[in-house]
C-alpha cells in the first residue's frame, strides 16, 4: 500500500498522468476482450452445463438466483477492503483465483463422463458457482472505481460504448465458435468432452487477462473515514435521494426481468429443443444488435444525458417478455425479441453505468455501487426465484407455465417503469432535444402535445441516431 502511494505521489501533476491513463484504458480494453473470451467459453454455458448433467428446471433457474444475491453479498465486503488495500491488488487477487475456479468445473464434467456422483452433480455445479460468483464479485467495486479514475467524464459515454463494442464482438464470435464445438461433441455422443475444452479455454483466457491487469496503471485514491455510510443508512436514505430513487428502481426492473430471464434456456433447449447452435445464435443476435448500437447510445448519453435513454429502454424492455411467446420460430425470435433486446439492453446497461459515475463522488463510488449492486442482486435473486417457484407450482395444460411466467414478467415490467421511472431526475447539464413535451407525455402524461409535436419528437431522435 505505502510503495503504491509513494509512486502515485511522484506521477501526480507531471505530463506523465495523461499517457499513463491512456496507456491503462489500452490496456482495459486488451483485458477487456481476454474476460470477455473467458465468459463466451464459460459463464455463457453454465446453463447449458447444467442442463448437460441432468439438472431440474428449478436448479438451473436457482443458478441465476444464487449469481444475484451471492455477487453483491461479495462486492460489499470487497468495497470495504479499498480502505486499507490497493484497488489493483484487490482486483488481481479475486481474478487470480477466479480463473482457477474452472479447474473444479472440468473435475465436475469428468465426474459427470465417468458416471461417479450423477444425483450429486446438480447441487455440485450450484456450489462451485456460487464460489465462482463470489470470485467475481469482490473485484467488482474495485475495478469500477478504478476505471472511473482512468476515464474522464467528458467522454466517458463513448469510451465505454468503445470498450463494449470490442469486448462484444470478440464474445460474439467465440460464443458462435463454442456452440459448433458443442454440436460436433453432441453429433459424436460426446458432449461432456466438448464442456471440458470450452471450460480449459476459460480458465486460459482469464489468466490472459490476469496478466493484462498486472500492467495497468492505477491513479491514486483517498478514502476518508466521514466518506464511509453503512447499508442500513443507504436503504433508509434512498426514497430521498436520486441515486437511493435509481437503484431502488434499477433493482425492480431486475426482479421483474430475472423472472423470465432464468428460464430462456429452459425454454429454448428443453421447451423448444434448439440445438447449441440454434440456441446460442438466438441468444447472440440480441448483442449483435446492442453492438450495431453502442456507440450511439455512448454519443447520446454524453450529448442528451442519461435520463432519456432510461426512458426509452425501459419501455422496449417492458416489451420483450411478450415478444417471446408470440412465435417459436428461430428467425422471428432472432429478428423480434432480440432485436428489440439489443437495442434496449445495451442502451440501459450503458445508461446506468454512466448514471452512477454521474451521480456518486469518486471517493464514495466503490461502496456506493456495491450497494447498488445488492439491491439489484437482491431483486434478481427474489425474481429468479420466484420463477424456479412459479415452474414448479404452475400446473396447466392449456397454455405452458414458462408462458405464463413470461406474461408475468412483461405484465410487472410496465408497472415498474410506470410507477418509479417518473422519480429520477437527469444529474449533469445535457443539450436538449426538441419538443420533448412529447415524450414525457407519452411516458408520464406531463403535457398533451399536438400531432405535430409528437412528430417533431420523432424526429429529432431520429435524425440524432442518423448523424
Amino acid at each position: 500500500m505505502v510503495k503504491n502511494q509513494k509512486y502515485n505521489k511522484e506521477i501526480i501533476g507531471t505530463p506523465k498522468l495523461k499517457e499513463l491513463k491512456h496507456k491503462a484504458r489500452r490496456y482495459s480494453i486488451k483485458e477487456g476482450i481476454f474476460s470477455s473470451i473467458k465468459s463466451s467459453f464459460g459463464d455463457s454455458y453454465i446453463s447449458p452445463f447444467a442442463i448437460a448433467i441432468n439438472s431440474s428446471n428449478s436448479m438451473v433457474a436457482l443458478l441465476t438466483s444464487i449469481q444475484g444475491i451471492l455477487s453483491p453479498l461479495s462486492q460489499m465486503f470487497s468495497s470495504r477492503l479499498i480502505e486499507k488495500y490497493p484497488r489493483k491488488k484487490i482486483v488481481m487477487n479475486a481474478v487470480f483465483f477466479e480463473s482457477l475456479m474452472w479447474l473444479p468445473f472440468i473435475i465436475l464434467a469428468i465426474l459427470f463422463y465417468k458416471g461417479i456422483l450423477i444425483t450429486q452433480l446438480p447441487l455440485l455445479l450450484l456450489f462451485l458457482f456460487s464460489i465462482y460468483i463470489i470470485l467475481t464479485g469482490i473485484s467488482t467495486p474495485a475495478w469500477f472505481s478504478w476505471m472511473g479514475d482512468i476515464v474522464d467524464k467528458k467522454y466517458r459515454g463513448r469510451w465505454f460504448a468503445k470498450r463494449n463494442f470490442l469486448t462484444g464482438v470478440v464474445s460474439i464470435i467465440f460464443i458462435i465458435l463454442s456452440a459448433f464445438l458443442l454440436d460436433y461433441f453432441k453429433k459424436q455422443d460426446l458432449i461432456i468432452f466438448g464442456f471440458i475444452i470450452l471450460f480449459f479455454m476459460a480458465f486460459l483466457s482469464r489468466f490472459i487477462s490476469w496478466r493484462l491487469l498486472k500492467k495497468q496503471y492505477e491513479p491514486k485514491i483517498k478514502i476518508k473515514k466521514y466518506s464511509y455510510f453503512s447499508f442500513t443508512e443507504f436503504i433508509l436514505k434512498s426514497p430521498k435521494t436520486n441515486f437511493g430513487r435509481f437503484t431502488i428502481y434499477r433493482a425492480l426492473i431486475g426482479f421483474t426481468q430475472s423472472i423470465s430471464a432464468s428460464l430462456i434456456a429452459v425454454y429454448l433447449l428443453r421447451e423448444l429443443g434448439f440445438n447449441y447452435v440454434t440456441y446460442m445464435i438466438i441468444l447472440l443476435t440480441g448483442s449483435f444488435f446492442s453492438l450495431l448500437l453502442i456507440e450511439l447510445w455512448g454519443k447520446f448519453a454524453d450529448n442528451y444525458g442519461n435520463y432519456k435513454i432510461l426512458v426509452l429502454t425501459s419501455i422496449l424492455i417492458s416489451t420483450i417478455p411478450f415478444l417471446w411467446i408470440i412465435n417459436k420460430s428461430p428467425l422471428y425470435l432472432i429478428l423480434i425479441p432480440q432485436l428489440v433486446s439489443g437495442i434496449a439492453w445495451s442502451g440501459f446497461n450503458l445508461a446506468s453505468a454512466n448514471f452512477i459515475y454521474d451521480s456518486v463522488k469518486k471517493e464514495k463510488r466503490s461502496l456506493a455501487v456495491s450497494y447498488y449492486n445488492m439491491l439489484e442482486g437482491i431483486g434478481i435473486f427474489l425474481g429468479a426465484g420466484l420463477g424456479a417457484l412459479l415452474i414448479l407450482v404452475i400446473k396447466t395444460t392449456l397454455i405452458h407455465p414458462i408462458i405464463i411466467i413470461f406474461i408475468i414478467s412483461g405484465i410487472l415490467r410496465f408497472l415498474v417503469v410506470f410507477s418509479f421511472l417518473n422519480k429520477i431526475k437527469e444529474i449533469r447539464k445535457t443539450k436538449k432535444i426538441s419538443n420533448s413535451g412529447a415524450l414525457k407525455f407519452l411516458v408520464f402524461k406531463e403535457a398533451k402535445p399536438t400531432i405535430i409535436e409528437e412528430v417533431h419528437e420523432i424526429i429529432s431522435i431520429k435524425k440524432y441516431f442518423l448523424k
